[in-house]
């Protein structure tokens, strides 16, 4: 039986001892459990039991249904080479106590993890280095960015060392072909291989050695294994030459291998940085100080000084350093590497700036309201760190494929060193070719075949206002073949207006002021639209009580001792009301295609006041965006709690396939989910009330300007509202997804094709070196073609 250890659980969620008690009897019914105590007032558990029992105590506890708190964190990881090392370290941290989910993600060489509270962060940093490698905590971003650049250097100064060191060794092979038959001496050969063997190869050495010692392998171990057997084959031959005889030797296949892999990597790690500029350059935008305004007095001062409700002063040409509200001054902001908007957006008092956005030509004061991790830029940077971590599904089969893929490779070198041998080849030929079966062999093209699609796919996406929340999306989104909008917000403007009213009494105004008091405090569009057509008409707008809203309906309230309440005509039914004399204007309007609202009176009398028609401009690029869709072959349906005639006249003038009008919230999700049943579906919308439909699609797409909630349930948040990204973004999806495929089958295919042809003596190690290296490379410079991505459905301006 394992041994036993003492566990302290943070547990979440109680309120009383009778709490306590019952987390306390769940986890004692874990098996092999010696001592429990449960303490209400620190909120944690101190339990006794087997080391190996922790997942089954933390699942007793949600099972009890209590919560145990959890947190994200990073971990940078060094000595990388391969698929099977980004798979050895994943295995490494997932057996680790309290470790919920971990993704180790090659291209940009960091451990994703979700860990219970009070997990060690040294306990983590030690089973890497357990595993052979080396794992910290990340650096500040500009530190980060400046020890990339020190190793990418040191790596450059490396590759030419060894180049220009292995350039004399493979000159005479290079001139044969001209005539030209000269040879260097054996001790010169010797001189100049052994530095590139022993010292600018060390790193495969080290590496190796490391894999071996936690009893796995990686490519650092085939490149180690492979150049030792052509360098030590060359000593050999040298040793046992006979007097006057020049030895066969092998130095420049090793030299040359070891100078082609350096090559590779090295350009590897330049593509892989470039893979990653979209993050560096959403940091870049972040400011270090500003320029605070107390009392009149102007005091410059660093930006983690600054509080919430600060006054900060902005100049012409200088970035906002935060979140907030313009107080004072006119100007215009570009917002490009934010939220994809190309123009610059006009900015005057009340209006919400964003921190990182340029300031143009006007001098502002604004008001602090989001600092830190709250900004709007923060967060775009979280959801782009974190989708670039995340996995997608696809990559599971190449982590399968990793974890066999060295030990796979070492048997076959060693059947082609027996078979070629039986086969009565020298031993030396029979040596040559093992060691190109080993040189060949590349699992990193394997590794970094969908992280840096990915990487490249999510960045370039992002500097178009498309923020895709994870990988699964990403991967999810190529195959959608239905894409469900909303209307208002969405595909129309979401700012509507009064363009018809009637009054059953004739007195709009009185209409309009029972009306106004009702949306008193309402952020739906419609009551904003009431409001400022009080404000607009200067009326006395009189107090609401017992306000209530009527979900799917309306609102209702006491207004002036009055019960009144607005809504739809489904609240008109509901009331067992009917339109009388408004019945023919009502069916007029809704023929325009506007939406409705009656004002009825409730009570012991209840009647209708009064109705109104409310118009909404259909947004900039919205026909364009369905057209683009049909392009695709992607259906498009309007979902909408609006009347029929309402939604009817919008999907006819931008040509949308399908309408489902006057569907309550709560049915949306369902609604959904029968599409689901014909397709792929996306769901696009922005509003709480989209929320459940946004999460019951395949993929759900929240509108830039909607609520929190909306985009927490979406996969998908386009940064600005403009309709034309929604096939931006499954546009991107699909190129992404493709570059996946591409990389995948080129990285299978290589090995596939170059392991047998370097078995069977068709490839020597010098070409099966540079063959290697080209193999990483080509994969993560096929990934950077989409950083020249724009999306096809946007030209500059809609018309």
């Amino acid at each position: 039986m394992p041994a036993s250890t003492t566990f302290d659980l943070p547990i979440g969620g109680m309120t009383c001892a009778s709490c306590a008690g019952r987390v306390e009897r769940a986890l004692r019914k874990v098996t092999g459990t010696e001592h429990v105590s449960v303490n209400l007032a620190t909120e944690q558990a101190r339990v006794q039991a087997p080391a190996d029992s922790l997942p089954a105590l933390v699942d007793a506890v949600r099972d009890a249904g209590y919560s145990v708190p959890t947190r994200t964190l990073e971990l940078q990881i060094g000595g990388m080479t391969c698929a099977s090392c980004a798979g050895r370290v994943e295995r490494a941290l997932g057996k680790l106590p309290g470790v919920e989910q971990v993704s180790v993600n090659l291209a940009n060489e960091r451990a994703h993890l979700e860990v219970l509270e009070g997990v060690d962060d040294g306990a983590l940093i030690a089973a890497v280095e357990k595993a052979g490698y080396s794992a910290t905590l990340p650096l500040a971003s500009h530190d980060d960015q400046a020890q990339a650049r020190r190793r990418l250097r040191n790596e450059r100064l490396a590759v030419a060392a060894a180049l220009l060191l292995a350039l004399p060794l493979v000159l005479p092979m290079l001139v044969q072909p001209f005539g030209l038959h000269w040879m260097l001496p054996a001790w010169a050969q010797f001189l100049l291989a052994t530095p590139v063997q022993f010292i600018l190869g060390a790193r495969f050495y080290v590496a190796a050695w490391k894999a071996v010692r936690a009893g796995a392998g990686n490519m650092d171990l085939l490149v180690a294994l492979g150049t030792s057997a052509g360098y030590g084959l060359s000593l050999y031959q040298w040793a046992n030459a006979h007097a006057g005889m020049t030895p066969h030797l092998y130095f420049e296949a090793s030299a040359v291998v070891i100078a082609l892999v350096l090559l590779g990597k090295y350009l590897e790690s330049r593509a892989k940085r470039q893979t990653a500029s979209a993050i560096r350059a959403l940091e870049a935008l972040r400011p270090e100080r500003a320029v605070r305004v107390v009392e009149g007095r102007e005091e410059d001062v660093a930006i983690s000084q600054l509080r919430l409700d600060d006054v900060v002063l902005v100049k012409p040409g200088e970035r906002f350093p935060v979140d907030g509200q313009v107080l004072e001054g006119s100007s215009h902001a570009d917002e490009a590497l934010i939220s994809g908007e190309s123009l610059p957006v006009p900015k005057q008092p009340g209006d919400a700036v964003t921190g990182g956005a340029i300031n143009g030509e006007g001098r502002l004061l604004v008001k602090t309201l989001a600092l830190g991790t709250e900004t709007v830029l923060a967060r775009i940077i979280r959801l782009v760190e974190d989708a670039q971590a995340a996995k997608a599904p696809i990559q599971k089969l190449v982590d399968r494929v990793s974890q066999v893929f060295v030990p796979a490779v070492l048997v076959l070198a060693l059947v082609t060193l027996v078979g070629w041998w039986l086969a009565g080849a020298p031993l030396e030929t029979a040596l040559i070719n093992a060691v190109a079966v080993l040189v060949i062999a590349c699992p990193c093209a394997l590794g970094l075949a969908t992280p840096a699609a990915i990487m490249a796919g999510t960045g370039v996406a992002a500097r178009h206002g498309i923020l895709i929340k994870d990988a699964e999306a990403l991967e999810r989104a190529h195959a959608v073949n239905r894409v469900v909008f909303d209307k208002t917000g969405t595909l129309t403007s979401g700012s509507p207006r009064i363009v018809h009213q009637q009054a059953s009494s004739g007195d709009d105004n009185q209409l309009l002021r029972l009306a106004g008091a009702l949306q008193r405090g309402s952020e739906h569009p419609l009551a904003k639209a009431v409001l400022d057509a009080c404000a607009e008409r200067d009326l006395d707008v009189p107090q609401v009580a017992d306000s209530q809203s009527l979900t799917g309906r309306g609102i209702a309230g006491q207004v002036e001792g009055r019960e009144l309440a607005l809504g739809n005509r489904r609240l008109l039914d509901e009331s067992r009301l009917v339109p009388g004399e408004l019945a023919a204007s009502a069916q007029a309007w809704e023929a325009e295609g506007r939406t409705l609202s009656w004002l009825i009176e409730l009570g012991s009398h209840p009647r209708v006041l009064g109705l109104f028609a409310f118009g909404d401009s259909l947004k900039p690029g919205a026909g364009q965006a369905i057209a683009a869709l049909h392009a695709r072959h992607i259906s498009s349906h309007l979902l909408t709690g609006d009347n029929r005639g309402s939604a009817k006249v919008v999907a006819e003038a931008l040509g949308i396939d399908d309408v489902h009008a006057e569907v309550l919230p709560a049915d949306k999700a369902a609604t959904v989910a029968a599409l689901k049943q014909q397709g792929v579906v996306a769901m696009v919308g922005d509003g709480i009330n989209d929320a459940p439909a946004l999460a019951a699609a395949d993929i759900g797409i929240a509108m830039g300007g909607g609520t929190d909630v909306a985009m927490q349930a979406a996969g998908i948040t386009l940064m600005r509202g403009d309709p034309r990204l929604v096939p931006a973004a499954l546009e991107i999806s699909r190129k992404t997804y493709a570059k996946i495929r591409q990389n995948l089958f080129w990285a299978f295919i290589y090995n596939l094709i170059g392991i047998p042809l370097a078995a069977l003596g068709y490839l020597n190690p010098v070409l099966a070196g540079a063959a290697m290296a080209l193999s990483s490379v080509s994969v993560v410079s096929n990934a950077l073609w989409l950083k020249t991505w724009k999306p096809t459905a946007i030209d500059q301006e809609a018309p």
